[in-house]
Protein backbone atom coordinates (compact mmCIF):
# COMPACT_ATOMS: atom_id res chain seq x y z
CA UNK A 1 0.00 0.00 0.00
CA UNK A 2 2.65 2.62 0.99
CA UNK A 3 0.44 5.19 0.37
CA UNK A 4 2.40 8.47 1.01
CA UNK A 5 0.34 11.06 2.42
CA UNK A 6 0.42 8.40 5.63
CA UNK A 7 4.11 7.36 4.97
CA UNK A 8 5.10 11.16 5.18
CA UNK A 9 2.64 12.00 8.68
CA UNK A 10 4.21 9.04 10.40
CA UNK A 11 6.71 10.82 13.16
CA UNK A 12 9.91 9.12 13.66
CA UNK A 13 11.79 9.20 17.42
CA UNK A 14 15.19 8.87 16.87
CA UNK A 15 16.48 6.54 20.32
CA UNK A 16 13.06 6.07 21.92
CA UNK A 17 12.81 3.80 24.48
CA UNK A 18 16.40 3.38 24.54
CA UNK A 19 19.39 4.27 22.16
CA UNK A 20 19.91 3.12 18.56
CA UNK A 21 15.91 2.72 18.25
CA UNK A 22 14.09 4.31 15.50
CA UNK A 23 10.54 4.91 16.90
CA UNK A 24 7.97 4.75 14.43
CA UNK A 25 5.24 7.13 16.29
CA UNK A 26 1.59 6.51 14.62
CA UNK A 27 0.22 8.46 17.32
CA UNK A 28 0.24 11.56 14.47
CA UNK A 29 -1.75 9.41 12.46
CA UNK A 30 -4.25 8.99 14.70
CA UNK A 31 -4.68 12.99 15.35
CA UNK A 32 -5.11 13.69 11.31
CA UNK A 33 -8.36 13.16 10.08
CA UNK A 34 -7.79 12.85 6.09
CA UNK A 35 -5.07 9.83 7.82
CA UNK A 36 -8.21 8.13 9.92
CA UNK A 37 -9.77 8.31 6.57
CA UNK A 38 -7.20 6.67 4.31
CA UNK A 39 -6.26 4.40 6.70
CA UNK A 40 -10.23 3.32 6.93
CA UNK A 41 -10.73 3.25 3.54
CA UNK A 42 -7.40 0.72 2.81
CA UNK A 43 -8.50 -1.19 5.57
CA UNK A 44 -12.01 -2.13 4.39
CA UNK A 45 -10.76 -2.23 0.76
CA UNK A 46 -8.43 -5.23 1.98
CA UNK A 47 -10.92 -6.75 4.09
CA UNK A 48 -14.55 -6.17 2.96
CA UNK A 49 -14.41 -9.25 0.86
CA UNK A 50 -13.49 -11.67 3.55
CA UNK A 51 -16.64 -12.28 5.72
CA UNK A 52 -14.85 -10.91 8.71
CA UNK A 53 -17.46 -11.48 11.79
CA UNK A 54 -14.64 -10.00 14.96
CA UNK A 55 -11.92 -8.06 14.66
CA UNK A 56 -9.65 -8.32 17.66
CA UNK A 57 -7.53 -5.42 18.75
CA UNK A 58 -4.17 -5.54 20.64
CA UNK A 59 -4.19 -3.06 23.25
CA UNK A 60 -3.81 -0.48 23.39
CA UNK A 61 -3.19 1.51 19.99
CA UNK A 62 -4.71 -1.53 18.31
CA UNK A 63 -7.84 -0.38 19.44
CA UNK A 64 -8.18 2.63 17.33
CA UNK A 65 -8.13 1.41 13.57
CA UNK A 66 -9.49 -2.03 14.69
CA UNK A 67 -12.58 -0.65 16.10
CA UNK A 68 -13.26 1.86 13.47
CA UNK A 69 -12.81 -1.34 10.96
CA UNK A 70 -15.07 -3.95 12.75
CA UNK A 71 -17.82 -0.89 12.49
CA UNK A 72 -17.24 -0.74 9.18
CA UNK A 73 -17.11 -4.28 8.44
CA UNK A 74 -20.48 -5.37 10.74
CA UNK A 75 -18.19 -7.04 12.42
CA UNK A 76 -17.68 -7.59 16.39
CA UNK A 77 -14.44 -5.77 18.21
CA UNK A 78 -12.90 -8.04 20.80
CA UNK A 79 -10.44 -6.24 22.69
CA UNK A 80 -7.08 -8.59 23.82
CA UNK A 81 -5.75 -7.17 26.94
CA UNK A 82 -3.64 -7.21 29.96
CA UNK A 83 -3.90 -9.67 32.60
CA UNK A 84 -6.74 -8.44 35.07
CA UNK A 85 -7.75 -5.86 32.75
CA UNK A 86 -11.16 -7.85 31.17
CA UNK A 87 -14.11 -8.45 33.88
CA UNK A 88 -15.38 -11.99 32.78
CA UNK A 89 -13.45 -15.22 32.74
CA UNK A 90 -10.54 -15.57 30.45
CA UNK A 91 -8.35 -17.36 27.91
CA UNK A 92 -4.40 -15.85 28.26
CA UNK A 93 -1.60 -16.23 25.97
CA UNK A 94 2.17 -15.25 27.86
CA UNK A 95 5.68 -14.62 25.32
CA UNK A 96 8.63 -13.98 25.94
CA UNK A 97 9.67 -9.91 25.84
CA UNK A 98 13.28 -8.55 25.84
CA UNK A 99 13.36 -8.60 29.58
CA UNK A 100 11.06 -11.12 30.80
CA UNK A 101 7.57 -12.43 30.27
CA UNK A 102 3.88 -10.53 29.56
CA UNK A 103 0.39 -12.23 28.48
CA UNK A 104 -2.41 -11.33 27.22
CA UNK A 105 -5.86 -12.27 27.82
CA UNK A 106 -9.29 -12.49 25.68
CA UNK A 107 -13.04 -13.22 27.39
CA UNK A 108 -14.13 -16.89 26.78
CA UNK A 109 -16.47 -16.26 25.00
CA UNK A 110 -15.43 -13.22 22.61
CA UNK A 111 -15.04 -15.95 19.76
CA UNK A 112 -16.98 -18.91 18.26
CA UNK A 113 -15.50 -21.39 15.84
CA UNK A 114 -17.90 -20.27 12.64
CA UNK A 115 -16.19 -16.50 13.55
CA UNK A 116 -14.03 -15.08 10.69
CA UNK A 117 -11.26 -13.53 13.03
CA UNK A 118 -8.71 -10.04 11.71
CA UNK A 119 -6.39 -9.84 14.32
CA UNK A 120 -4.90 -5.88 14.10
CA UNK A 121 -2.26 -4.04 15.55
CA UNK A 122 -0.48 -0.45 15.19
CA UNK A 123 3.08 -2.33 14.65
CA UNK A 124 4.90 -5.17 14.03
CA UNK A 125 8.68 -5.41 14.51
CA UNK A 126 10.01 -8.05 16.19
CA UNK A 127 6.46 -10.35 16.45
CA UNK A 128 6.24 -11.34 20.29
CA UNK A 129 2.89 -9.64 20.93
CA UNK A 130 0.99 -10.43 17.66
CA UNK A 131 2.37 -14.63 17.98
CA UNK A 132 0.92 -14.80 20.97
CA UNK A 133 -2.08 -12.88 19.98
CA UNK A 134 -2.47 -15.12 16.94
CA UNK A 135 -1.84 -18.29 19.31
CA UNK A 136 -4.74 -17.12 21.97
CA UNK A 137 -7.55 -16.28 18.98
CA UNK A 138 -6.51 -20.34 17.38
CA UNK A 139 -7.44 -21.62 21.00
CA UNK A 140 -10.84 -20.80 20.15
CA UNK A 141 -10.88 -22.78 16.56
CA UNK A 142 -12.09 -19.62 14.60
CA UNK A 143 -13.16 -20.70 10.51
CA UNK A 144 -10.68 -18.39 9.73
CA UNK A 145 -7.87 -15.86 10.73
CA UNK A 146 -6.51 -12.80 9.16
CA UNK A 147 -3.72 -10.13 10.64
CA UNK A 148 -2.86 -6.84 9.78
CA UNK A 149 -0.80 -3.65 11.04
CA UNK A 150 -0.35 -0.01 10.11
CA UNK A 151 3.12 -0.48 10.06
CA UNK A 152 5.47 -3.28 9.73
CA UNK A 153 8.98 -2.16 10.57
CA UNK A 154 11.83 -4.17 8.12
CA UNK A 155 14.42 -2.02 8.33
CA UNK A 156 16.95 -2.16 11.57
CA UNK A 157 16.95 -6.20 11.04
CA UNK A 158 13.82 -6.60 12.42
CA UNK A 159 11.48 -10.00 11.45
CA UNK A 160 8.28 -9.93 13.26
CA UNK A 161 6.95 -11.63 10.08
CA UNK A 162 9.53 -14.37 9.70
CA UNK A 163 8.78 -14.83 13.85
CA UNK A 164 4.97 -15.22 12.98
CA UNK A 165 5.44 -17.53 10.51
CA UNK A 166 3.63 -19.34 7.97
CA UNK A 167 -0.68 -20.08 7.96
CA UNK A 168 -1.85 -16.72 8.08
CA UNK A 169 -2.46 -13.98 5.61
CA UNK A 170 -0.60 -11.05 6.92
CA UNK A 171 -0.95 -7.37 5.66
CA UNK A 172 0.38 -3.81 6.05
CA UNK A 173 -0.32 -0.32 5.14
CA UNK A 174 3.20 0.64 5.27
CA UNK A 175 6.63 -0.92 5.52
CA UNK A 176 9.90 0.94 6.42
Amino acid sequence: MNNQYLIDNVRSIMDFPRKGINFRDVTTLFKDSKALEIMEEELYGLYKDKGITKVVGLETRGYIMGSILARRLGAGFVMARKPGKLPYKTLQESYSKEYGTDTIEIHIDAIEPDDVVLIHDDLLATGGTIKAAWNLVKKFNPKKCYMNFIIEIRDEGLTGREFIGDGIEITTLMKF
